[in-house]
């Protein structure tokens, strides 16, 4: 169980900044905030260390890769248990096109984001794929038609938990 970290303003303006670009060094850091590099980077390496933050991500473009569809899954298992869910997620991590995986609470045991090139490589992955892992029961597909990209409680216009966006 982590502990909550307090977070000055200073500190929240660094998190905003890594998460618009996550490429930003110690160095771009201290330019945007008018700090020094390194007590920019202590104050990275203080915030990483306490968890705030885990590594730097590259969100890839799918459709830049030529995976136009993305679907949404709702997988109701149809037998529970310890080793049903070990053995469900044990094989649908093993598929490239399930790019994310969770188990959730309601009326489905698990959430998949599957990306496909079209429709017909979709119905491909889930007859092949999706429909033949252990213990998949009811399947529900939500095709997603566009995505917005929001900057979550980092900045968007009312703040969130790091408080306002300076401007």
């Amino acid at each position: 169980m982590s502990v909550p970290v307090s977070l000055d303003d200073t500190d929240r303006a660094i998190l905003r900044l890594l998460a618009a670009d996550a490429t930003l060094g110690a160095a771009g850091v201290g330019r945007a905030l008018g700090m020094t590099q390194p007590a920019a980077w202590r104050r990275i390496k203080r915030l990483e260390d306490a968890g705030v933050f885990v590594g730097r991500r590259v969100v890839v473009d799918q459709a830049a890769l030529g995976f136009g569809v993305t679907v949404f899954l709702g997988i109701k298992l149809a037998a529970r248990g310890r080793v049903g869910l070990d053995d469900f997620e044990r094989a649908v991590t093993a598929i490239p096109e399930v790019q994310v995986v969770q188990h959730v609470l309601g009326q489905f045991d698990y959430r998949l984001r599957v990306v496909a090139r079209d429709i017909a490589d979709f119905e491909r992955i889930l007859r092949r794929r999706i429909m033949t892992l252990p213990g998949v029961g009811q399947v529900e597909a939500n095709v997603m038609l566009s995505e917005e990209r929001r900057p979550g409680p980092f900045g968007g216009p009312l703040g969130g938990p790091l408080g306002p966006t300076p401007g």
